[in-house]
């Protein structure tokens, strides 16, 4: 084919190159190489990028027509579509995703982010915050609900926190036994033994009818039993006292197993608009569009494209006539009974609000049967096709298959999904149920939360104590395994080995990431609980930090090779004593530590030079390359060891500076010699040998107009010192002097010598 560039004024010129006419053909030219596909799925892109809903669908369509789309790639349509969806909600009801959000805002410490309830089996993740281990586990989210974090850079299998798990067995031990149950029950349900599971959840609901938690497993329950409608009742009950998006996404997953597509998208989408990073929800939704815009569901897009951004006008006047007949509404307190007799009353039954059947009965085990699903919009066409054509289960199967539909019912099937006005039946909520759990009472919607609190006279310092310095944790750390150090004192730890102190469990992924965050929970308990013992605990540290500040006492000294001011010093770090003086170095913001040949008498020689650390590249083996640059001179007056690594105290030498003008101008006649002789004898080296020395040290810096304004002298003289072959203990000699004609004359000595030899 050919395609049609736009006009100069055309907008779609403005946004890119790639879009295609709308009026083409699309006769496409077989010799023209071209990837037309790949440009219709560019062009859609852009289009949902743009809320264009319409002709995005049109151009996806077409990409599946002309060849194979992964559903993943319709995920530009998917955002577009919630985007339209999550602004009709705000519209119609702007206080729903508000709710909702705010359902965990006033959750306490011992609270889970994910779901917002008790955190009874508590994981700490890599960025420091605590999960539930179920939230953890159903992988219903990727990032932390806190900072949005990735969690999938986690290494290892999911931990509990051993120190938190014993302070709440402690605290909360009512709370913790729960929390056990629940956890039994959930497991009986994934092993499928439905029956023990949903026994176990009765006896729970039955002394906490208000367990969001525990109503949820027994959906679950309820639906590998093949009861489903009595499932989305639970559900419903989630969803009216605590709306969150794994409710929605749970209801919505029992929507589509018993046929419910139409439905179960809007539940998907509003799953989305309270958590667009909720991954599971957002496959389901591509699934599905990927299903209907495929080329067997030819008319879907039509009813796709027809709907996007208009509400059904039927619904449209049912909504008006609601409202002006306020007494005819569902009141959220009606029984099954009443319910039902007023939809069997209704003329036009299926348009009924879904959220009638969320009412806050004792159990609705007890009143729920299947002839109850007239309730609900999707199953009361079903229910009308039995009626009039005789239809069976199989048949109730086939009608909720949406690739089997009709091309009118098709059309209307993705009216009514992608139809902003139905949002009002999935968003209505009684916020008037007060559950109690222990240590916490929750108004829903009231505001009125009193958050859980420990009892200072159960806890004792020793509940947080380092096993390695066995003081009190200064910012706790936990590993993968569970166990939890200061971060100091697991850091020393992993310069050995990386393996757990406790447990010897490998850490070798851990250390790769070098993500050591402290454990958010643990460190605001003890600041808030242990606040004196912690102020003990935090001067402690001050002070040590203050000691390793000083740069003149108790320097640490890196024993390895010769560094000169103003030269770069590149290390490679391996000894677990240097790995722990370079943190050091870098934690208390000196960046800084001297470096000194080896003396077999005295351990190092007295002459050295200050390094300034630049940056450092960690391996993932804990080994890590530091770029360092010279800096001032000293000479050691005490020497010491701290940690297994050197330490000195020291004084910095500087040039003897010259004042007289006769001798300063023959200083600077004698520096220009040094200079013009070292750049002809760099000039004839070879190749090889220049080009290694400007890899390593850079190239020789520009003479100086002052040859007096640093404490050191010119840089050239230092760059020259480090290039030149010479033993180390002879540029040892030259690094201490403190005239700068005496350090001229030595470096004009070598080049001397150097340039007598014959260079072959």
């Amino acid at each position: 084919m050919s395609l049609q560039a736009p006009g100069e004024g055309s907008p779609l010129k403005e946004k890119g190159g790639f879009f295609i006419a709308p009026e083409s053909d699309f006769d496409w030219d077989e010799e023209d190489h071209v990837d037309h596909q790949r440009l219709i799925l560019l062009k859609a892109d852009a289009l949902a990028s743009e809320n264009r809903v319409k002709e995005a669908i049109d151009s996806f369509s077409m990409a599946l027509r002309y060849g194979s789309v992964r559903p993943e790639q319709l995920s530009t349509l998917v955002e577009c579509i919630l985007r339209n969806f999550k602004k009709k909600v705000e519209e119609e009801t702007p206080s729903v995703l508000t709710n909702a959000c705010q359902t965990g805002a006033v959750d306490d410490v011992f609270s889970c982010p994910g779901c917002h309830r008790f955190i009874g089996e508590p994981v700490t993740v890599i960025c420091g915050h605590s999960f539930c281990k179920r939230c953890l586990q159903l992988g219903l989210f990727y990032k932390c609900k806190v900072c949005n974090e990735d969690l999938r850079k986690r290494p290892g299998l999911l931990r509990s926190n051993v120190i938190l798990s014993g302070l709440l067995e402690k605290c909360f031990t009512d709370e913790m036994q729960r929390s056990k149950t629940i956890t039994e029950a959930e497991l009986l349900i994934r092993r499928k033994q439905f029956e023990e599971g949903l026994a176990l959840a009765n006896g729970l609901i039955d002394t906490d009818p208000g367990d969001v938690r525990v109503r949820a497993s027994r959906a679950d329950a309820l639906v590998g039993l093949g009861q489903h409608l009595k499932a989305l009742d639970d559900l419903d009950i989630c969803l009216t006292s605590a709306p969150s998006p794994e409710g929605y996404y749970r209801k919505a997953k029992v929507l589509q197993e018993i046929g419910q597509v139409d439905e179960c998208l809007q539940v998907f989408l509003h799953c989305l608009a309270l958590d667009e990073s909720f991954g599971q929800a957002k496959h389901e939704v591509e699934m599905i569009l990927h299903s209907l815009l495929s080329p067997a569901c030819e008319s879907v897009k039509v009813g796709l494209r027809e709907t996007a951004h208009n509400a059904s006008p039927h619904l449209r006047n049912k909504t008006q006539a609601l409202e002006r007949n306020p007494q005819k509404s569902l009141p959220h307190t009606h029984t099954h009974a009443q319910v039902q007799q007023q939809v069997q009353s209704s003329p036009q039954r299926q348009a009924l609000p879904r959220a009638a059947s969320a009412h806050p009965h004792p159990d609705p085990l007890e009143k729920v049967s299947r002839s109850e699903s007239l309730e609900r919009p999707g199953l009361s066409r079903a229910q009308s096709l039995r009626t009039h054509g005789g239809v069976g289960e199989e048949g109730l199967k086939r009608v909720y298959s949406a690739p089997q539909l009709g091309d009118q019912e098709k059309g209307s099937l993705l009216k009514r999904k992608l139809s902003a006005s139905e949002v009002g039946q999935f968003v209505v909520y009684s916020r008037g149920n007060k559950h109690k759990k222990q240590g916490v009472t929750v108004t829903a919607g009231s505001g009125s939360v009193s958050l859980r609190t420990l009892t200072r006279d159960l806890l004792d310092t020793s509940d947080f104590e380092c096993s390695l310095c066995m003081r009190l944790f200064f910012e706790p750390v936990t590993t993968p395994c569970g166990h939890t150090f200061c971060k100091s004192c697991l850091e020393r730890c992993l310069d050995h080995t990386p393996q757990c102190p406790l447990c010897k469990e490998s850490l070798k992924e851990y250390l790769s990431c070098r993500k050591y965050s402290v454990t958010t929970i643990l460190d605001r308990v003890i600041k808030e609980y242990l606040s004196e013992e912690y102020a003990e605990r935090e001067k402690i540290q001050a002070e040590e930090t203050q000691e390793l500040s000083d740069l003149t006492k108790n320097v640490p000294i890196f024993v390895c090779t010769m560094a000169y001011p103003t030269v770069p010093c590149p290390l490679h770090v391996f000894e677990p004593r240097y790995r722990l003086m370079i943190r050091r170095c870098m934690e208390t913001g000196t960046r800084q530590f001297g470096m000194c040949i080896s003396d077999s008498q005295k351990g190092f020689v007295d002459y050295g030079c200050m390094l300034l650390i630049r940056s450092v590249h960690f391996l993932p083996d804990g080994r890590s390359v530091v770029d360092t640059l010279g800096g001032k001179r000293f000479r050691i007056l005490s020497r010491g060891m701290k940690d297994g690594y050197c330490i000195a105290d020291i004084e910095y030498l500087e040039d003897t500076k010259v004042n007289d003008d006769e001798e300063l101008l023959k200083l600077q006649e004698l520096h220009d010699q040094v200079y013009e002789q070292a750049c002809t004898w760099f000039q004839n080296l070879k190749t090889r040998f220049r080009n290694q020395i400007l890899q390593h040290f850079g190239p020789m810096p520009e003479r100086e107009a002052d040859i007096q304004a640093t404490p050191n002298g010119p840089a050239c003289c230092w760059w020259l010192l480090a290039v030149l072959p010479v033993d180390p203990r002879y540029q040892l000699s030259v690094l201490s002097m403190t005239t700068l004609r005496e350090r001229l004359l030595k470096i004009q000595h070598i080049l001397t010598y150097l340039q007598s030899i014959p260079n072959e």
